[in-house]
């Protein structure tokens, strides 16, 4: 933060606290302190660039210093470790700001208005907030769950869409792995498409959305919304988790079973990552084709022993030959996205050639 919007912003608060202490000798209404308020503020900002005022009205009454990469649409990620540490993802690096929150009261003030923005409150009983503000997805973590001070992350997501043949134009993919990632949809082959964190799994998962046929309709299961229908016909399933009342929770176990009751021609779900493999399996072993989802794995092996371990957490009785045989039955194709450095790129698209007593093997 630049030093002399730091003394104005001290400035300002207090003189805040000198309005409220005199509120309670004077009796001022609601309206007139509102108004004593808005005369300090516009009295500490005379002579000041219209940007430095902007910041200080963000410090405020906005978002403090990630209210500008919130509104800056080359920034995809925003972290806060602490008040004087604000952290922003840009071209795929992680870069810490030089800007920052004032003190830790004016940030706190911050993850006030997010929580009602969110709708909710944190406090000690609720230590964490999960939610969507139209394309932000909001993760907020109570400071005694981290060492004093809370944790915020805001991820953005993409309004833009990108296609397959864009992504090959950016020399993501090779000629030849476009052609077969197409005839994969029109096939209506089942797939996932597996990576790490930040290797774009889920921009990956929109185009090849864009590539399912007009007339077919998708029914997509997230957790939180990022995929985006690709035609009229499709609708989106948001799981809901209510931490007071668990019984008025819905999982994505409950949403794939109403799924299957939508006329699917095709689910996709947004990430794999608990016991709903099983039924997500056992949906398509009933002639679901040309479904898929993502699942967070470094590589095809790994996210074969992944999804292995999914399955038997949502049938525990079931034998390891005959979940691997349920895996063979079902998948098709494993597509590979990874991130090096700042650039992603398509790693393999893995065919399941034949289960194996000792796994299930593949071919590249």
């Amino acid at each position: 933060m630049k030093p002399h919007i730091s003394a104005r912003i001290e400035s300002i608060l207090t003189a805040n606290k000198e309005i409220l202490a005199q509120s309670w000798d004077q009796e001022y209404s609601q309206a007139e302190k509102s108004l004593l308020f808005k005369k300090n503020y516009q009295k500490h900002i005379y002579g000041l660039e219209e940007v430095d005022q902007q910041r200080i009205l963000n410090e405020l009454e906005k978002l403090g210093p990630i209210q500008s990469y919130i509104d800056d649409p080359e920034i995809t990620e925003i972290l806060v470790n602490q008040p004087n540490q604000v952290i922003f993802e840009k071209d795929g690096q992680l870069n810490i700001a030089e800007d920052f929150f004032f003190n830790r009261e004016t940030y706190h003030e911050c993850i006030e208005r997010l929580c009602q923005l969110c709708g909710s409150y944190i406090n000690k009983e609720k230590s964490f907030i999960e939610a969507q503000i139209g394309h932000l997805r909001i993760t907020i973590i109570y400071g005694d769950l981290s060492r004093g001070h809370h944790l915020l992350s805001i991820r953005k997501q993409s309004q833009k869409v990108i296609s397959l043949d864009q992504f090959q134009q950016k020399n993501w993919c090779t000629d030849s792995e476009l052609n077969l990632l197409k005839h994969i949809i029109d096939k209506k082959d089942n797939f996932i498409v597996v990576g790490g964190t930040s290797s774009g799994k889920t921009t990956v998962l929109q185009a090849l959305m864009g590539e399912v046929s007009p007339t077919c309709r998708s029914v997509i299961i997230e957790d939180t919304q990022e995929l985006r229908p690709s035609n009229a016909l499709s609708v989106s399933l948001l799981t809901k988790t209510d931490f007071t009342h668990l019984k008025n929770s819905v999982s994505m176990t409950d949403l794939l079973k109403r799924a299957l009751r939508l006329r699917p021609d095709r689910l996709v779900i947004g990430e794999i990552r608990g016991g709903e493999a099983t039924d997500l399996l056992m949906a398509l072993s009933t002639g679901h084709e040309g479904s898929f989802g993502s699942l967070h794995a470094k590589n095809h092996s790994e996210a074969l022993l992944r999804l292995e371990m999914l399955i038997q957490m949502g049938a525990p009785q079931w034998q390891r030959d005959s979940i691997r045989r349920l895996i063979g039955l079902t998948i098709k194709y494993i597509i590979v996205v990874k991130k090096e450095k700042s650039e992603r790129f398509l790693e393999g698209i893995y065919k399941l050639s034949s289960v194996e007593s000792n796994g299930i093997t593949t071919m590249k």
